[in-house]
């Protein structure tokens, strides 16, 4: 017999249930999980050997837990990914506003009606899904909302004083009982609102209009909040942290490889999309790269953060302009081109706080400039590196890419030229199949023409070419080939 077929008191009783608090639940069950090896937290990437221990450390503690960390760094997933620990279905007195258990009741409807029918009471099972509520804390939240408040309606409908406690309201915490509750952005939630969550936390008691009542309500808080030196509009009143069991600090993504995993599993891409237009890898490399430049850029508030989301929006841009220039040229399938990173721009202004230097360069400037940064630090891994300085009689890998612009004119990669004529003009510079034989080989053939324009892009930054944009697309030349073309 299934245990959800149990469907009262005394059934459940026979069947041998034993109640168990859900800090316990979430212990007996991360043990289970370790035990077999498996992830509890999938889809979360970085956090194998630093956040996520410390978090099963928390759980196998019993405490309640704060996520502190910038934007777009996984804390409402992880809270989230905590439903897996819970067991599939425990029972609730039929009728319960607060899940009450059958075998420890805590409000009087539930304690009522057990004394009223006894092994007949009826229960349902509620499964781990609907155990999961969150709150997110903005100014406007009130002691009702998160507690409860007396119900004049209620005590009208009923015919009761409000002397009596059942003419009370609870609000979305005793509601909550027996289920994971997370507050997110804890800082914003007024002190005064903060303080009402003091005697929860420790000793289980709520107080409602001067109603004393004692309802140990069985709550696995989790808490997320940006650095209290962010968060401007508010920070986690002292007492309140003290209650909080383990304090976990997450972080960004450490390596290209983690972040592009990331961006992969989140990116909208549909199948057809992806079908239609190829991305080199060095393209996945050169967009996480743009998020790592903007998390140091002078231009950007470090404090504020680059989300994770970033190279996500980028992703799914780059690949929407690609897209769209293949709908204009009606080239059945595409590559991502480096041109196509202009059409990400939008994808970055909107995600990146400005200090006041960046404010007054622009937002349209810092994502180029994050662009840019990205090519140059990016470059080495594929090419020598250029140098700043060099001899005049020094030979470098790129002197005949220079050349051939100092003997040519009029180099343009337009925004909107098909597959077949932005390879045509590429391969126009033969020396730039030199390189590529020469130091990257076993590239492939899908990916040589993307290569190709990184080079021009990356002699553009380190000021060997020059590059100019113009209505329709970039024209490159040499350093001083305009100036003197002009005398």
């Amino acid at each position: 017999m299934k245990i959800e077929n149990i469907k009262t008191l005394g059934a459940l009783k026979k069947a041998g249930y034993q109640s168990k608090s859900i800090k316990d639940e979430l212990r007996d069950n991360l043990i289970e999980k370790i035990k077999l090896e498996e992830n509890v937290f999938e889809g979360v990437w970085g956090y194998e050997n630093s956040v996520i221990p410390e978090l099963e450390t928390a759980i196998l503690s019993r405490h309640n837990i704060n996520l502190l960390g910038l934007r777009g760094q996984a804390k409402t997933r992880l809270a989230r990914l905590m439903v897996n620990l819970l067991d599939e279905y425990i029972p609730v007195v039929e009728g319960s506003e607060i899940n009450d258990d059958p075998l420890r009741p805590l409000s009087r409807y539930a304690i009522d009606l057990i004394n009223e029918k006894q092994h007949d009471t009826p229960i349902v099972w509620l499964h781990r899904d609907e155990r999961f509520y969150e709150k997110l804390a903005t100014p406007d939240v009130t002691v009702a909302d998160l507690i409860g408040d007396v119900d004049p309606i209620k005590a009208a409908n009923l015919k009761l004083s409000y002397a009596d406690d059942r003419v009370i309201h609870f609000g979305m915490i005793p509601r909550a009982n027996r289920s994971i509750f997370v507050i997110n952005e804890l800082p914003d939630l007024q002190a005064r609102i903060q303080v009402s969550l003091f005697n929860i936390l420790q000793e289980g008691d709520i107080q409602i209009r001067g109603f004393k009542l004692r309802l140990p309500l069985d709550l696995q808080f989790i808490f997320t909040a940006n650095p209290e030196d962010y968060t401007n509009r508010g920070s986690i009143v002292t007492p309140l942290k003290d209650r909080i069991g383990s304090q976990i600090l997450t972080h960004y993504p450490e390596s290209i490889e983690i972040a592009q995993k990331i961006t992969n599993q989140e990116a909208n891409a549909d199948k057809p999309q992806l079908e239609k237009i190829h991305v080199p890898d060095i393209a996945k490399k050169l967009l996480e790269q743009i998020s790592f430049e903007a998390r140091e850029s002078e231009y950007i508030d470090a404090k504020s953060g680059v989300s994770a989301r970033m190279s996500i929006t980028i992703f799914e841009n780059l690949l929407s302009t690609a897209e769209r220039r293949s709908i204009r040229t009606s080239d059945s399938a595409t590559s991502v081109r480096l041109l196509d990173f202009l059409g990400v721009i939008p994808a970055i202004t909107g995600k990146v706080e400005l200090v006041y230097e960046g404010e007054q360069e622009g937002a349209s400037f810092v994502a180029k400039t994050l662009i840019a940064d990205a090519i140059k630090t990016l470059f080495p891994d594929y090419f020598p590196e250029i140098q700043k300085l060099q001899h005049k009689e020094e030979v470098t890998p790129y002197d005949k890419i220079i050349q051939w612009f100092f003997e040519e004119s009029n180099f343009e990669l337009l925004d909107d030229m098909t597959d077949e004529m932005y390879k045509n003009e590429l391969d126009k510079i033969k020396a730039l199949d030199v390189l590529i034989d020469k130091y990257q080989p076993e590239v492939a053939e899908n990916d040589r023409y993307f290569f190709k324009e990184f080079v021009l892009w990356a002699l553009v930054e380190h000021k060997k070419l020059n590059k100019s944009r113009f209505t329709k697309g970039y024209r490159f030349n040499d350093l001083y080939g305009s100036y003197i073309n002009d005398l």
